[in-house]
């Protein structure tokens, strides 16, 4: 049975957990506000670079796609997934979700894959279920740190396109859902194939003007794509960071009830145990109150 002492030390670790999970829980609310407003801004700079390839198709009058996967072969080639995940803890479900989702999406995909990861946590859940971990990085710890993390992934996706001739490429990350909440994602990034054509044809001109290029057509082409990978991977990753802080707040405010439930419990018990100990010593003053008054008569 727990003394008082016990208990003591006990609500007095409770105490400390509790306040550290509410400065886990205020660190995440804020790194949600910084990482949805990149999420919110990235949306209008993707669709302005979206226009922007618009513009040049049009004005070059191009409607088939830039670059066909190849066919016949696919079970031959390298497919090379890029999955952003979570380096720490303490985020749920999260990097579980995560793991099941690329696992299932690709048994649909043909081909040789080969796996990069951002993320320790993400990095052992996918290694666990046999899939082949080629390269792995750190997750960005602020806003300001994933541009150098995407930059180098763009430079070593172009790397190994012309040293291996990989063509097919495909991301994988954790976005928030309208609300709350979040879900896993998959989009293609390369090859740009008959699908991304569609949808950028139904993308509908803004004016009535029609888009023309200025200076070297192949020059601004190139531009454009490389705007085009970089948001869309950026995206991704702010995506991602957003929806583990999300998670992480959702996992401190369920750890913060509990610990708070903890603590009313542990309270209890300390003040039933306090008072039994004073009843305790009050009969104990009463009984040898009694035999005196006993000897003395």
């Amino acid at each position: 049975m727990d003394t008082l002492e016990d208990l003591n030390r006990k609500l007095d670790g409770a105490k400390d957990i509790k306040s550290v999970v509410k400065a886990m829980k205020a660190m995440a609310a804020a790194n949600i506000t910084q990482y949805e407003a990149a999420v919110a801004s990235l949306g209008d700079y993707y669709y302005t670079v979206t226009l922007g390839i618009k513009a040049y198709l049009t004005a070059e009058k191009i409607q088939t796609v830039i670059e066909k996967p190849g066919h016949g072969k696919d079970k031959d080639q390298t497919v090379c997934v890029i999955v952003f995940g979570s380096d720490l803890g303490l985020v749920g479900q999260f990097n579980d979700l995560l793991s099941a989702f690329v696992q299932h999406s690709l048994n649909f995909i043909p081909g040789k894959k080969e796996v990069w990861v951002i993320g320790e946590r993400i990095q052992a859940l996918l290694a666990d279920a046999g899939l082949n971990i080629m390269r792995s990085y750190p997750v960005p710890v602020s806003i300001d740190a994933v541009t150098p993390l995407i930059q180098g992934l763009l430079i070593e996706i172009e790397e190994i396109r012309e040293s291996r001739h990989v063509k097919q490429f495909y991301v994988f990350h954790n976005q928030p859902k309208t609300g709350a909440g979040y879900e896993p994602f998959m989009q293609r990034l390369l090859p740009l194939d008959e699908k991304w054509m569609h949808n950028l044809i139904t993308i509908q001109w803004p004016t009535k003007i029609i888009p023309e290029v200025i200076g070297n057509a192949v020059t601004t082409l190139r531009a454009l794509i490389d705007s085009y990978l970089f948001v869309s991977v950026f995206r991704a990753s702010a995506e991602s960071l957003a929806a583990e802080n999300a998670s992480r707040l959702e996992a401190m405010q369920r750890a913060e009830k509990s610990i708070s439930e903890m603590l009313e419990s542990l309270g209890k018990k300390f003040q039933s145990l306090r008072q039994s100990m004073i009843d305790e010593e009050l009969f104990d003053v009463v009984s040898g109150f009694e035999a005196l008054k006993k000897e003395h008569h």
